[in-house]
């Protein structure tokens, strides 16, 4: 009986190995099931981004999507050789369509960080920035830090789901946290009096306080690190590396700069 077992044992493993040899997966396998090829295939780059985030991403007067996050996709399109579909979503929808499938890359300035990339694979920067501080002249006229946002009685305004609202939560535990679907409601409460403070990137603080000059100021000097970086789904080797060479390619040839110049020179002055 024992020599019996061992018998059917031997032959279910010897089964195994040939299944297994049969089966193996081939380099031209992963190649032909990698999202770069099936982008290549389709002929159609889909991208998610939020056009609500001047100026990286919006609408022009004609529906147009316009900004430096759509140059940064529309050019990696070209480069690719294929056509660009932007979706346009709510920000907390993002990930979630990523990882679902429903697109294949994150351009919207969206951050790098450690516990994203549990989930979601990021690729180098191409833009870099930090949280800075449009603070209530009349709510908060003494305010000259971010150290000075951690205490009781103070209010901030937080876009939900950003890292902005992250690091609210965890470097101003004395303070009352208001979070908004929609960034314009943060400043507008910072400069109505209703709120001390909004914390977001250094373009967007600078560009608020533009829009409310005489209730804002804004506190440019960032407090964070904040990469942007390009999103895609876990595990496909391919992408990426087309991705990091993407990137690393408008660096070297001058084009992320002239984009740059192009969006953000007239709103930082450099």
């Amino acid at each position: 009986m024992i020599r019996f077992i061992r018998v059917v044992c031997l032959a279910f493993v010897a089964l195994t190995m040939c299944c297994g040899t049969a089966l193996a997966i081939t380099p031209y396998d992963i190649y032909e099931g990698s999202a770069l090829r099936q982008i290549v295939k389709r002929g159609k780059l889909v991208v998610g981004m939020e056009l609500k985030f001047w100026p990286f991403e919006y609408v022009d007067e004609k529906g147009k999507p316009v900004g430096f996050d759509v140059d940064i996709a529309r050019t990696l399109a070209e480069r690719l050789g294929v056509e660009l579909e932007i979706k346009d979503m709510e920000w907390t929808g993002l990930i979630p369509a990523l990882t679902s499938g429903k697109i294949d890359l994150i351009i919207s300035g969206i951050t790098g960080t450690l516990e994203r990339a549990k989930t979601i694979t990021f690729s180098s920067p191409y833009f870099t920035t930090g949280l800075c501080i449009l603070a209530s002249v009349q709510k908060a006229p003494d305010l000259a830090d971010a150290a000075g946002l951690d205490k009781p009685g103070r209010v901030i305004a937080v876009k939900t789901g950003t890292t902005a609202d992250i690091v609210a939560a965890k470097r101003f535990p004395k303070a009352t946290i208001n979070r908004y679907q929609e960034e314009t409601a943060c400043a507008a409460d910072v400069a109505a009096g209703r709120a001390d403070a909004f914390i977001y990137d250094q373009i967007s603080i600078a560009k608020h306080h533009k829009q409310h000059p005489e209730t804002t100021k804004a506190l440019l000097t960032p407090f964070t690190y904040e990469p942007f970086c390009i999103a895609m789904q876990k595990g496909d080797f391919d992408l990426w590396q087309y991705v990091e060479m993407y990137i690393a390619s408008i660096k070297a040839d001058g084009t992320l700069e002239t984009l740059r110049a192009k969006h953000f020179k007239d709103i930082l002055g450099k």
